[in-house]
């Protein structure tokens, strides 16, 4: 009886939607399930995002303010969008999206407090007929673990009074080709009748929903493909390490070895790894798999040879320095970029903070620049803003360093006007190539 009513009210689009997360997931799944029709309540904890959300301003790239503006507007028709700081606000919602973060802890073991709370709070204002789906990635078995049990405990059955999935999360933040719409999302149900809501639910904003058999195997379909792109980023790091070692250019063997047709796909080395999936999320499988006694080798490794390119960068510009008869300490060091990738705002686990610490320990007088990144704040120090980008700035830096390869950079520019530059992001190489600039010695990772 409730799955038909709530297949009903999805059809209709009288179903009420709760997101809880408004953050780079959360936040563009609101705007396209009130864009296709339904009313979406957003529920976060920082009282500033609500507000801004209430007066129509995005804080997140992907999601324009004008469009946003729309469908806080009250009385728009065919779909709207409000937010709150409160649970209480989500007791009319027929659907609860939970995109939570899952952090590590310092430890290295899953963070799971997010998710935990947020569904203990769900539980708490459940209601028979409801579907609940986290988004959160996590390891296997979180889903029949921790979500199953409590709505158990609110009086609720799985599968016949309250519908339960997992559907990994696949926001690319700053991609201008792939989002909610045209990016295939994967659904698992704890029982077919929570896959068949589920699936209903995805469909109306998405253009193809794949369905797995458990919620399990949707949890690991995201784990397979952070891991993938971990390891493989693991494994061109460690070959620039290799013909850094043997000084051969690991960017011309890339673009050499991509021309094969088959049996080979590019991935690039860069200052290490950033961003809140990919450097954590394989680490919650190696979590899980150490509790059956199993070590996941490859997944250790990647993360071992990943987390060490800060370092490889430090050394980089140490022997660029002493080539130029200089020391680390003392020396005046232009970053470029903060971000953990190019054209975001996002700071998370970004190689950046890593180099800045690793410079400052050794003496070194570091600035920054990041267009999208306008203020950061490393590991036990004072709040860094973010200096102006001039010309002045460029030259009386001892040496420049390319973090983060934002596309507005003009990297012609940057070379000419510097003296000493070291690219971790290969950004400079189509200046470099045409034979006519004059400027940097530059220096490639």
């Amino acid at each position: 009886m409730y799955k038909q009513q709530l297949l009903e009210r999805i059809g209709n689009r009288s179903a009420t939607i709760g997101i809880i997360g408004l953050g780079y997931v959360g936040l563009p799944l609101a705007v396209a399930f009130a864009q296709a029709g339904f009313k979406v309540i957003g529920l976060d904890l920082d009282a500033k995002k609500v507000e801004m959300l209430r007066n129509g301003q995005s804080y997140v790239t992907d999601v324009p303010s004008a469009e946003l503006a729309t469908l806080v507007r009250e009385g728009k028709p065919g779909g709207s969008l409000s937010a709150t700081t409160h649970y209480a606000d989500l007791r009319q919602a027929d659907i609860i999206s939970i995109c939570v973060p899952t952090p590590l802890r310092k430890t290295k073991d899953p963070d799971m407090s997010y998710v935990i709370s947020a569904t203990e709070s769900v539980a708490a204002i459940s209601h028979a007929g409801m579907l609940i789906v986290l988004e959160s990635t996590t390891y296997p078995g979180t889903t029949e673990e921790i979500l199953v049990p409590r709505m158990r405990q609110a009086g609720l059955k799985p599968g016949e009074d309250v519908f339960i999935a997992f559907s990994p999360e696949r926001i690319d933040p700053g991609n201008k080709h792939y989002g909610v719409k045209n990016t295939p999302k994967v659904v698992g149900g704890f029982t077919e009748a929570c896959s068949e809501v589920t699936h209903a639910y995805y469909a109306t904003v998405a253009d193809q929903v794949v369905r797995v058999s458990t919620a399990r195997a949707a949890e690991m379909v995201k784990l397979l493909e952070n891991t993938f792109r971990a390891v493989n980023i693991g494994l061109v790091n460690e070959m620039a390490l290799m013909c850094d070692k043997l000084a051969v250019d690991v960017w011309e063997v890339i673009s050499a070895a991509a021309t094969k047709p088959f049996g080979f796909m590019p991935f690039y080395p860069g200052p290490g790894l950033g961003g809140h999936c990919i450097p954590i999320d394989p680490l919650y499988l190696s979590w899980k798999l150490k509790t059956l006694n199993y070590t996941a080798r490859f997944i250790e490794l990647a993360s071992e040879v990943n987390t060490s390119m800060p370092v490889h960068v430090v050394n980089k510009i140490a022997e660029a320095l002493n080539d130029d008869s200089k020391a680390v300490r003392g020396a005046r060091i232009a970053v470029l970029g903060a971000a953990y990738k190019r054209d975001v705002d996002d700071v998370r686990e970004s190689p950046a903070l890593d180099i800045i610490q690793l410079l400052n320990e050794r003496g070194a007088l570091v600035t920054y620049h990041d267009p999208h990144v306008p203020s950061l704040t490393l590991e036990h120090g004072k709040p860094l803003q973010s200096v102006e980008l001039t010309a002045e700035w460029l030259r009386a830096a001892d040496c420049v360093v390319i973090v983060t390869n934002h596309s507005v950079f003009d990297y012609r520019w940057v070379v000419e006007n510097c003296h000493l530059l070291i690219d971790t992001r290969n950004a400079t190489a189509a200046v470099l190539t045409d034979g006519r600039v004059i400027g940097a010695r530059v220096v490639r990772l």
